[in-house]
């Protein structure tokens, strides 16, 4: 037997009309009926303990000034300039530009090394880089290449351009660079 079918959407627009006329007065109601559940010998699943809640972030704007270019970082061939990330996410994540100071000495760079991290992201502003990451191989990174280093892979910087500019993302902002024997 076939069904019969709706003429018009218009015609069929009140049966949905009352499908969902008594959800929005449901939603408001803030009673809630207790439903009883019989006990039984099963097993309870233990609860993930809560998670500490973590400070409200706040805005971090940081504008090009020449002068917030330190060399008060990681690398004494480097010079920093911090974005303010650190501070706004009260340790959560660090990002800053990285200049690479050259003229590159592989003897100064070139040390195969880690950071204790959750994430690590960079990013070629200007110039190019040459890396190492194990598992990867060597690598030329040029303007617009970007990557992510796994935690704790290690690597080194093989060589750069004299220009080279690097934007840098580290969760957490704090973590423990450790250098290897090579």
């Amino acid at each position: 037997m076939a069904k019969k079918k709706v003429a018009s959407r218009s015609a069929a627009q009140p049966a949905v009309k009352k499908k969902w006329a008594g959800h929005k007065t449901a939603a408001k109601s803030s009673a809630r009926k207790t439903v009883k559940s019989k006990a039984r010998d099963v097993p309870v699943a233990k609860s993930k303990p809560a998670r500490k809640a973590r400070p409200k972030q706040r805005i971090a704007i940081s504008h090009h000034r020449e002068e917030d270019f330190k060399a008060d970082g990681l690398r004494a061939y480097a010079k920093y300039r911090d974005l303010g990330i650190a501070d706004a996410t009260h340790g959560l994540a660090q990002a800053h530009v990285i200049r690479l100071q050259g003229p590159c000495n592989p003897a100064e760079v070139s040390k195969l090394h880690y950071h204790d991290v959750e994430f690590q992201m960079v990013y070629v502003l200007k110039g190019w880089v040459k890396t190492y990451m194990e598992g990867q191989g060597e690598t030329l990174m040029q303007e617009g290449s970007a990557w992510t280093q796994p935690p704790r892979i290690k690597h080194l910087i093989m060589d750069y351009s004299d220009d080279v500019e690097l934007l840098e993302v580290i969760l957490p902002a704090e973590f423990k660079t450790v250098e290897l024997a090579s």
